[in-house]
């Protein structure tokens, strides 16, 4: 998708899917990795008691899966796109991921991921990559276009669903809305589970829900791109001691140009 068109259809609608952006090879790897992933969080969901509404839902894959680090090259590709949206830099947020069945989580509830609605300052994108096709049957994502701009309090379920469109797309499309946007997962009729991951995107100042760089390793810094060092927030850490912070431009925590 052209720019142009991405940053109409953002502005006005509030999300765009991209159709095919993925090669079907690293979907398979996700896929892969997600399986395992998903074994990893549910255990412990299972152990520190928070079982019931959390099924099928996993978070912060970074180190879960090589393949999510090769998406997140991937997205180099749309850092001109993303970049228009916030006006600048930005990391990553979270990265999380959904394995739809029958069965209801609370991503299926009108909802939205910003805690606050910002208006017209864009703090958060959600983004969300789809694993399997999206389709009417199995849960396609239901948005409310437009309610970025008119929309700042949760609207009932009917005035939702009246005005919600629907994500569809094959596997590897992506799916970006603003985060002010209200939507919910859809119902998944078919036997089949239906599988997405979910990175979410934010301004540099703003907290991640997961330290990444630490995740991956404060020590593995050169071997990192520098695509992958801006988008894991390697620099918009927050120093812990004089010696941390007392450092030449270049070697600072928080680097110039974050915003």
């Amino acid at each position: 998708m052209d720019l142009a068109t991405f940053e109409t259809k953002m502005k006005q609608d509030g999300w765009v899917v991209i159709d095919s952006f993925v090669e079907p090879g690293l979907v398979d790897r996700m896929r892969a990795d997600m399986e395992r992933a998903y074994g990893v969080c549910r255990a412990i969901q299972i152990k520190n008691g928070i079982a019931a509404n959390t099924e099928g839902t996993l978070h912060h894959l970074i180190g879960l899966g090589d393949s999510f680090m090769a998406y997140l090259d991937r997205m180099e590709a749309l850092t001109p796109h993303v970049e228009s949206y916030f006006r600048g830099k930005f990391i990553l947020n979270s990265f999380g991921g959904n394995i739809l069945k029958k069965s209801a989580s609370y991503a299926s509830a009108v909802h939205r991921d910003i805690r606050t609605y910002s208006g017209d300052l864009p703090l958060l994108l959600n983004t969300l990559v789809m694993l399997d096709d999206f389709t009417e049957d199995n849960g396609a994502t239901y948005l409310m276009t437009g309610s970025h701009l008119d929309c700042p309090d949760k609207p009932t379920d009917e005035a939702f669903y009246a005005r919600a469109g629907r994500a569809i797309g094959k596997a590897g499309s992506v799916l970006m809305f603003n985060s002010n946007l209200w939507h919910a997962a859809g119902v998944n009729t078919t036997s089949v589970p239906r599988r997405s991951v979910t990175p979410m995107f934010c301004k540099p100042f703003i907290k991640q829900q997961c330290d990444y760089p630490r995740v991956v390793g404060y020590d593995r810094l050169d071997a990192l791109t520098e695509h992958q060092r801006q988008i894991l927030g390697f620099y918009a850490r927050v120093p812990a001691s004089l010696e941390e912070w007392y450092q030449p431009p270049d070697k600072r925590m928080y680097r110039p140009g974050q915003g």
